[in-house]
């Protein structure tokens, strides 16, 4: 005991200065100036850019091929020494060119489940808010390493930003009796909705490696990628796994097929449509093997018939109801959101617009078109503006009510930013035009930017990774106030050329006139 004692007396050793000094540097370099971070599979080493390192190509899941297309996601497999995170992986399978001619894409391949990391974390243990982007493209096409979505500036911002892969099309979304046999139990019909979940759940595991908080993940998406987050917030087997949501061009009032129900129109289930793929690919028997063994690039190549085929399916496992009907019953994740969309999402060209104007009202009746016209100042204006209100606009703040009325934090907003040299060519911000604004990747634009368009880009990636950080959109040096959104008011804040300014929904008589249809 005496001498546990005389041990417990000894003074503490004074480090020498020249070892104070050298813990000092190495206190203030980024955590990953090494190049290298350790995972639950594996190390990784990745690139450093000024105070931003970012990690590219990351396997999530195992590869989606042979036995596990048409499948949930598996466990990755882990590796052996140091594996390069320089370059991002292969883009799921599709027929189109998300880069649009700015970079060079990476090949296609089944084996596409992976993402990519940025982050400007000072130390592992810095907890910063993780958000998650995931990419839009109907649900058929796109990548989360497309230039635009590089998050090195929105990283900067005090996030670590993670995008990602996940099946396309009938890869991604494919519903056959063969399928539902083999796991009766199990989801079906989904798998890039099961990617998506699988992804965050790799970040719950592992985003603490690059100086994220797991208990602070916001989801965001643009387009399919917003009509996703949608679903993530509806879907039980995601409960939890994020805690802020943003909408971005997301719809929410559109129709989902069945697993096995035809709707009241006549449209088949989606099994339905699955076997008359399977029969169309020479496969009639009801052999999950048989249909695993289509090759690839015939499926690719079939492309889609029908509306139905190629996206989300309720299989009563993943989702059991509409997206419209969940938020309606308070059914939705009891989260932060965020809901809006960009001022004309669809500016048709003169040319088609009667035609596409006619497909999209083939279901409305006279009567239904002539209230919805009531709304609008003309029959020009309708024109104008009437798809990019019934797909986007009113659904966004359909949401946004709903979300409200259920007692949690929304916000809704409307994007309405053109640089200068697009003013006199378009009435309004088009479709997707607000993602290089939120990135700060503006030189991705089809257009040039001009001198205010980085202020309007620092306006709104400020909004959202406040938003992000805090579950508020509002900060300090933040004007003006954005407030809560609640219907009586309906306050939204909009994002225009002159910078952002809070007032009522604009044409709210356009957007009721379409929301007495539903």
């Amino acid at each position: 005991m005496a001498r546990m004692r005389a041990e417990e007396k000894k003074p503490c050793r004074i480090l020498s200065p020249t070892l104070l000094f050298i813990l000092f540097i190495l206190s203030t370099l980024p955590a990953f100036a090494g190049d290298e971070v350790r995972i639950d599979t594996g190390v990784l080493k990745g690139v450093v850019a000024g105070n931003v390192a970012s990690f590219k190509g990351i396997p999530y899941a195992a590869p989606p091929v042979g036995d596990l297309r048409w499948r949930s996601p598996q466990s990755p497999a882990p590796w052996q020494g140091i594996r390069a995170a320089d370059q991002p992986g292969a883009m799921c399978m599709q027929t189109s060119d998300p880069f649009a001619g700015t970079a060079k894409p990476p090949p296609q391949s089944e084996d596409c489940l992976t993402l990519n990391v940025w982050t400007a974390a000072s130390s592992r243990s810095a907890k910063l808010p993780v958000m998650v982007w995931i990419h839009g493209g109907s649900f058929h096409n796109g990548t989360g390493a497309a230039p635009v979505y590089d998050g090195s500036a929105l990283a900067g911002n005090g996030v670590v930003v993670v995008t990602l892969n996940y099946r396309l099309g009938r890869f991604g979304f494919f519903a056959h009796p063969a399928l539902a046999h083999e796991t009766p139990q199990g989801p079906v019909a989904n798998y890039g909705l099961l990617d998506m979940i699988a992804a965050l759940r790799w970040v719950a595991t592992n985003i603490h490696a690059f100086g994220g908080d797991p208990a602070n993940v916001t989801i965001f998406g643009e387009s399919s990628g917003a009509a996703a987050v949608n679903r993530l917030m509806i879907a039980p087997p995601a409960h939890g796994l994020f805690h802020r949501a943003i909408q971005q061009s997301g719809n929410g009032r559109e129709y989902t097929p069945r697993l096995r129900e035809r709707n009241p129109d006549g449209l088949a289930s989606a099994e339905d449509s699955g076997k008359e793929f399977a029969i169309s690919m020479g496969v009639s028997t009801d052999d999950p093997a048989a249909l695993r063994a289509i090759p690839a690039e015939r499926i690719l190549a079939a492309g889609n018939r029908t509306a139905i085929e190629g996206g989300p399916v309720i299989d009563a496992v993943t989702l059991t109801m509409e997206v419209a009907e969940a938020f309606e019953r308070g059914l939705e994740a009891p989260v932060p959101f965020i809901s809006g969309s960009t001022s004309l999402e669809l500016p048709i060209p003169p040319g088609m617009l009667e035609q596409t104007l006619a497909r999209a009202v083939t279901r409305i009746s006279a009567e239904d078109r002539q209230a919805m016209t009531r709304g609008y100042a003309s029959e020009a204006e309708f024109k104008r503006k009437f798809l990019s209100d019934l797909i986007f606009r009113e659904p966004a703040r359909f949401l946004a009510a709903a979300h409200a009325k259920n007692g949690h934090p929304t916000w809704l907003y409307r994007f309405d930013v053109l640089s200068t040299s697009m003013r006199a060519m378009l009435q309004g911000a088009p479709h997707a035009s607000e993602l290089a604004y939120i990135f700060g990747t503006l030189k991705t634009m089809r257009w040039a930017e001009d001198g205010d368009d980085p202020q309007r880009s620092s306006e709104i990636a400020a909004r959202w990774t406040g938003f992000a950080e805090r579950g508020d959109p509002n900060r300090a040096g933040l004007s003006p106030v954005w407030p809560r959104y609640a219907a009586d008011k309906d306050l939204i804040l909009d994002f225009t050329n002159a910078g952002p300014v809070v007032r009522t929904t604009p044409d709210v008589l356009e957007l009721q006139g379409i929301a007495a249809t539903y």
